[in-house]
């Protein structure tokens, strides 16, 4: 059976808003604290890796939300339709 466009098994990366790449951020600094000193190398290296991720991610917000906010007067990134013709019925 083939998955459909979209089905949650397509393989894609599941999109995350600020609130919980913080979240997840937390929830990942907890657990290196809590791993044992015997927990393999290689998962202490992975988790460490997805924590600098996000926070790179997490900062690259902030700095977009500052320049946001710093520029309000900038155009925003959708196009303005052109204005529509006047037109008059025939009587």
């Amino acid at each position: 059976m083939r998955a459909f466009q979209g089905q949650m098994s397509d393989n894609q990366p599941i999109r995350r808003n600020q609130a919980e790449k913080e979240k997840q951020l937390r929830d990942l600094k907890e657990t290196i604290a809590s791993m044992k000193s015997h927990t393999s190398p290689t998962l202490k290296e992975s988790i460490q890796r997805r924590i600098r991720e996000l926070e790179v991610e997490l900062r690259t917000i902030a700095r977009e939300k500052a320049a946001k906010a710093a520029n309000p007067d900038t155009q925003s990134d959708r196009q303005r339709r052109p204005p529509r013709r006047n037109t008059i019925r025939s009587m």
